[in-house]
């Protein structure tokens, strides 16, 4: 079997676990992964939001928040596991392309 069909597999296996994102916290009462907190989150850790995060925090909004889509946020692990698939399958899709289309570059760069 090729190094690749192995990547592939594996890629598959992890994107077919990513479900486990919201369901281990649910199981075990657990809060926001590390380092996934908004500005609320970091507010009630640390009892302040530093300046310069509230100035950037509007900055940027995820095509995706949360993993899901507009108004999925509510309809139950169902279909927030099929968005987390998803949102995996896209993201593998969109770096894939990204890596390609910047290996076609800068190859045609050295010849």
């Amino acid at each position: 079997m090729k190094t690749t069909t192995k990547l592939w597999i594996g890629l598959g296996i992890f994107i077919l676990l990513s479900p486990l994102g919201l369901m281990l916290p649910e199981l075990f009462k657990a809060g926001d992964a590390w380092g996934e907190w908004g500005t609320d989150g970091i507010k009630e850790l640390i009892g302040y939001i530093p300046r310069g995060l509230e100035k950037l925090s509007s900055f940027w909004s995820a095509p995706m928040p949360d993993y899901a889509f507009k108004g999925w946020e509510e309809k139950g692990l169902t279909h927030l596991s099929f968005a987390y698939i998803i949102s995996a399958v896209l993201g593998i899709i969109i770096i894939t392309a990204v890596i390609l289309l910047l290996g076609k570059f800068i190859s045609k760069k050295e010849d």
